[in-house]
């Protein structure tokens, strides 16, 4: 979307994020069986203009989306597409305004919520990730005054995020129209980052000392790489993924933190036993936490790849384990809200290493966001920021 003129750059994201969000009702209303695969997200990117977007015109919903037909499979695609969208179209018209209880998640996710927040709690989680998420950020080598008076100046709403974590930024209709975050004052000079309030609070709750080496094993995009650098931890930060290494290494760069950088996947990481005072171990996961942010996680997430990937977060354990020296911490942390990918998780590790024990520092968090465990852990339904999950472990011996 890059060569993109920006007004088209908005529209592009709302009609990929609302198709993605709202996917099932769409399937539910076109009836896709009979269509030729090619054309199912056109039929979708037409009928979320039709039932969601008031400000694109019906004509020009059908209008476009028949030339993308036609451009993919032909003339006959274009016919068809045509004719199913012109009579969605007449049905939009006919029918009542308000919208039915139509689920905007997989069965089988819902089911899991609903067994464990409860039937209202999965219902407010549901409504959580269909809203649009909010923009948060975290100071850098601005503070988070001067970031505030900029914003203001610039024409931007600006409010304290929740639990003191950070700045939530809004439009106003004074505002540039022009793309956030890279057009906000202070972006290219590392004024801020783009982060989650739930990640800040990740890193306050590790609570690693001033001064501590610390290796960040799972570092991109390197917003908490860079949140406990300026923290005071020494941090070197690991990525196995060299696809994400150029993300991490502009967020570093850009907010000067001094932070080496090693391509390196923990479980062959090239340290010694006891190299290190700490390891955040942020772990590949499920991100059923950050849905509202990620759209198109709950139709690509599958109980058989949760299965997955908390073995995969086993075996990341296993290798962070013992890079620890005694005395020092392990903090174990996913975007996760799937008790496989957390609690269970860790209290298998405690299990299997009696060397290490919870060890929760009192008063760095508020009491709301600790389980009775002594976890951290942040529900966007209850909380209003994105789920996340953190273990901190000590190594006594």
């Amino acid at each position: 979307m890059g060569a993109l003129p920006e007004r088209d750059r908005r529209l592009a994201y709302e009609l990929s994020a609302g198709v993605l969000r709202w996917r099932r009702e769409l399937d539910g209303t076109l009836d896709l069986r009979h269509a030729d695969p090619r054309l199912h997200d056109i039929l979708r990117l037409g009928a979320y203009q039709l039932r969601r977007l008031e400000r694109v015109p019906a004509h020009a919903a059908v209008s476009t989306s028949v030339e993308l037909a036609r451009e993919t499979a032909g003339e006959p695609a274009a016919r068809y597409v045509n004719q199913a969208l012109r009579r969605l179209a007449e049905a939009e018209t006919a029918r009542d305004t308000g919208r039915g209880a139509v689920s905007t998640h997989p069965d089988w996710l819902v089911a899991r919520w609903q067994e464990r927040f409860g039937g209202a709690g999965a219902a407010q989680l549901l409504a959580w990730n269909d809203r649009r998420p909010y923009l948060a950020i975290q100071p850098a080598t601005w503070e988070a005054g001067a970031l505030q008076t900029s914003f203001e100046a610039a024409g931007y709403g600006v409010r304290p995020a929740p639990f003191g974590a950070g700045l939530i930024v809004s439009r106003t209709p004074t505002a540039p129209r022009s793309p956030l975050p890279r057009s906000l004052p202070g972006y290219e000079a590392g004024g801020f980052i783009v982060q989650d309030p739930a990640h800040l609070l990740v890193c306050r709750f590790a609570a690693v000392p001033v001064g501590a080496r610390l290796y960040d094993a799972c570092a991109a995009p390197g917003g908490k790489t860079v949140t406990l650098a300026r923290g005071g931890a020494r941090v070197t930060a690991g990525e196995g993924r060299r696809e994400r290494l150029g993300r991490l290494r502009e967020t570093v760069g850009r907010t000067g933190v001094a932070v080496p950088i090693v391509a390196a996947d923990l479980l062959s990481a090239p340290f010694r036993p006891g190299a290190w005072d700490a390891v955040l171990l942020d772990a590949p996961c499920s991100a059923t936490g950050t849905m509202a942010r990620h759209p198109d996680a709950r139709w690509r997430i599958t109980e058989a790849a949760i299965t997955r990937l908390a073995q995969r977060q086993t075996a990341l354990l296993e290798a962070a384990a013992p890079l620890v020296r005694t005395g020092g911490v392990l903090v174990y942390a996913t975007c996760s809200l799937e008790p496989e990918e957390n609690e269970r998780q860790v209290e298998a590790f405690l299990e299997r290493h009696s060397e290490y024990e919870r060890r929760t520092v009192r008063d760095v968090v508020v009491a709301e966001l600790v389980s009775a465990a002594g976890d951290f852990q942040s529900l966007p339904q209850r909380h209003g920021i994105d789920g996340a999950y953190a273990a901190r472990l000590v190594r006594r011996s």
